[in-house]
């Protein structure tokens, strides 16, 4: 542990055992006696950051076709404050409309084909548009070149006092290499977040993964590995630091960072539940997938935000991107209550009942984030909750799928972005409006006061109206 010095533990205390690295979250402790938390250094900059999540659902939506805009099947009717979420597939997003700013009818020019071979390469490009807003070169090779996502412009400013800047996670496989399709480097469609015009960054699918990365950094390899094998959880190997903070800390703190360890052994039991339900042998709906992801879309999402709150919540990253879909995919959600596939949905031929039954899928998809944004309304962090603290945007690159155009594109924005955002809102844009505006007015309310273009902007979009 890093050690207390009788006054205040450090924001970047840690409690260290054999093959584990456990962050600590806010205490009241971490502030010294006398002080405000404004005047503590590193402290006031962590209390005061705003978190970012990116989530990109591939291959448009419903509401994105002629006949779906004109039931508003993503979009509600009226701009504005008083909109109608009921026909939409936003409707679960109700209880948080105070956080909510819907952002419609905007373009991504940038995932059209500009030549006659880009033609068809749409699902193969776009993903690395969404974040960039930018062309990407048409290329099988190693000379990949799009732009600089925004959440890793956001990353390289404001999250490099955190142990790691950033995370990309991931719900499908998306382990592919070489070509694609239509001229196209797998990478283009494997990676959202883009640290240069040139480095895509690899994704993590793995919830197991993702939970070594947060707390299991410590020691060896063959520690951890030992650690695993004797089916413990990591807490079991820092019980005696535990023990030795808890004596330091006042009763409030004991109660916070009791329930936040109960957190952390909560998503690890889960992930070993994943794992030995998935090594037991049983026939599995995904074969191909790693021990640790879950069959279940749903129990695999809420892992993956359960794991982001804890990171968000221990500070030991602010940044996440989330790719939740793949083009192309064959995955059946029953859940959603349609039985077909995604990508055989998505390309509905124009047909009104056909276009509802993707629809629904649209809905459920959405229905995931309501369970995350709960997470961090409960989670208090020194005087706001960390939904007010957060931006996490929602949206696709992709607009009608069966046409594979990138019209009417689905985007929408929760949170408060620590006072940011006022919520309540929904902006619909005048037609050809490039959705890089609407990306251009998040980087500046992320703190790029002098951003003035992203991609191919034209302009900033008022965002608080």
């Amino acid at each position: 542990m890093d050690f207390i010095t009788g006054k205040h533990i450090s924001r970047r205390a840690a409690l260290r055992g054999m093959g584990a690295t456990v962050a600590l979250p806010f205490l009241d402790a971490m502030v010294p006696a006398g002080k405000m938390l404004s005047s503590v250094d590193g402290l006031s900059t962590s209390l005061s950051a705003t978190r970012l999540i990116a989530i990109e659902m591939v291959h448009g939506a419903a509401g994105s076709n002629e006949y779906g805009e004109s039931v508003n099947l993503w979009s509600p009717a009226d701009a504005g404050h008083d909109f109608d979420l009921t026909p939409t597939s936003l409707l679960s997003l109700e209880p948080y409309r105070d956080y909510l700013t819907i952002i419609s009818n905007t373009d991504v020019e940038p995932a059209e084909a500009t030549t006659p071979p880009e033609i068809g390469g749409d699902h193969f490009r776009s993903s690395a548009v969404f974040l960039t807003q930018t062309h990407p070169k048409q290329t099988e090779g190693s000379d990949v070149l799009v732009g600089t996502s925004l959440d890793q412009l956001y990353a390289q400013r404001f999250g490099q006092d955190t142990p790691i800047p950033s995370m990309q996670l991931c719900i499908e496989n998306i382990n592919q290499s070489g070509g694609c399709a239509y001229g196209y480097t797998c990478v283009y469609t494997d990676s959202i977040s883009w640290a240069s015009p040139t480095e895509p960054l690899p994704v993590i699918r793995d919830p197991r993964v993702v939970f070594e990365q947060l707390f299991g950094a410590g020691g060896t390899a063959e520690e951890r590995t030992l650690r695993r094998r004797t089916d413990s959880s990591i807490l079991d190997w820092i019980t005696g630091r535990v023990g030795q903070l808890k004596r330091e800390l006042g009763a409030a703190d004991q109660q916070k960072l009791e329930r936040y360890l109960e957190d952390v052994r909560e998503i690890e039991r889960r992930i070993s539940l994943v794992e030995s339900r998935n090594s037991s042998g049983e026939s599995r709906e995904l074969p191909e997938a790693p021990a640790g992801v879950p069959d279940s879309f749903s129990e695999h999402a809420k892992l993956m935000f359960d794991l982001q709150l804890l990171a968000f919540e221990s500070d030991v990253t602010r940044v996440f991107s989330f790719k939740m879909g793949r083009d192309s995919s064959a995955r059946v959600f029953p859940e959603s209550g349609s039985e077909k596939p995604f990508h055989p949905a998505s390309h509905h031929g124009g047909n009104e009942e056909s276009v509802r039954e993707f629809a629904k899928i649209n809905s459920y998809h959405v229905s995931m984030i309501p369970y995350f944004l709960e997470r961090l309304k409960n989670t208090v962090e020194g005087d706001a909750t960390l939904l007010d603290k957060t931006m996490l945007i929602y949206g696709s690159p992709m607009g009608d799928p069966n046409l594979h155009n990138h019209k009417r594109c689905p985007l929408f924005v929760v949170g408060g972005a620590n006072g940011a955002l006022a919520g309540n809102n929904h902006i619909f844009t005048d037609d050809g409006t490039p959705m890089a505006n609407a990306m251009l007015s998040l980087g500046q309310k992320l703190g790029f006061d002098e951003m003035t273009s992203f991609g191919n902007s034209t302009g900033p979009l008022e965002l608080n109206v």
